[in-house]
């Protein structure tokens, strides 16, 4: 039976924010300690501007982390299974899996190629399909993606599978004792992390890439975020997770990030994690919402 839309905070609820030089390039200078702190960057507006503050660094290297605190010290956590509703009202055991998953490029294609030659049929409820038709399609834009089968990716295990449902690849690393980033799409291992990359040109002629790791919320879907039914990053039903983003998502983030800036990253949100009552925008508002 379809379940009605589940309470969803707003999307531009107040940030904290934090901005720092890429370890992996930054030169300090002769006078600089490099084991200063970096200052946090506060801001409280709904929508991001252009001209946040930057850090005063006349070394600033190229590339300039600009990460959500608010979302990375949430308590978000994946629910499927558990109180996933899906995204769609109608197939609320697919998860966020309907509609299959669009790759970031050849070389992401060609890693989940890899591990679909190593993924057991027992884990796989639709590897007769897959092997005999294959398992990727494009879509009307020609874009190359996972099938869709029965209604949703062909990786999707469908409740009352003997391996239990859910997706395959994911469980073949559970079962490889693998990280599921090394397996899945791109797409699919990164959500609800959005990384995001923007030239900033500063008054004086120079330039830097500023890399932004925030929440992919409904919007990150484009025009087509208006029609979920449901979408859990703005829901209190998943922000019950035992630990903040920060470090259930450890893995994702470093891959995305280099260790070397994830434990820049991970120093601050240790930090702020136990000041929170003196800082409330680093409190995102699904999981207050969720611990009343």
């Amino acid at each position: 039976m379809p379940h009605p839309p589940a309470p969803e905070i707003g999307l531009d609820p107040a940030r904290l924010w934090l901005e720092f030089p890429d370890p992996e390039e930054a030169e300090p200078a002769d006078d600089e300690d490099p084991e200063d702190p970096v200052d946090f960057v506060l801001e409280d507006e709904e929508d991001e501007d252009p001209d946040d503050e930057e850090l005063e660094d006349d070394d600033q290297p190229a590339q300039v982390y600009r990460c959500d605190l608010t979302w990375l010290t949430s308590n978000w956590t994946c629910v499927y299974g558990s109180g996933c509703a899906g995204i769609y009202a109608d197939r609320p055991s697919d998860g966020c899996c309907t509609l299959g998953a669009h790759f970031a490029d050849e070389e992401d294609e060609a890693r989940v190629t890899e591990a679909v030659e190593r993924l057991d049929p027992a884990l796989w409820q639709h590897s007769e399909e897959g092997l005999r038709n294959g398992w990727t399609e494009v879509d009307a834009e020609g874009q190359r993606k996972t099938r869709v089968v029965d209604g949703a990716c062909i990786f999707l295990n469908r409740p009352g599978f003997a391996a239990g449902d859910g997706c395959s690849l994911h469980k073949m690393a559970w079962a490889e004792e693998r990280e599921p980033l090394e397996v899945k799409p791109d797409v699919c291992w990164q959500l609800p992390i959005r990384r995001s990359y923007r030239t900033i040109e500063r008054p004086d002629g120079t330039s830097y890439l500023e890399v932004t790791i925030s929440e992919y919320d409904r919007r990150g879907w484009g025009a087509g975020g208006h029609d979920l039914d449901w979408y859990c990053t703005g829901n209190p039903q998943a922000h019950v997770g035992a630990q903040p983003v920060y470090r259930s998502l450890r893995p994702e983030l470093v891959e995305l990030m280099g260790q070397a800036a994830y434990d820049e990253l991970a120093r601050h949100c240790d930090q702020i994690t136990g000041a929170r009552k003196l800082i409330p925008l680093t409190v995102h508002p699904a999981t207050t919402l969720a611990r009343r």
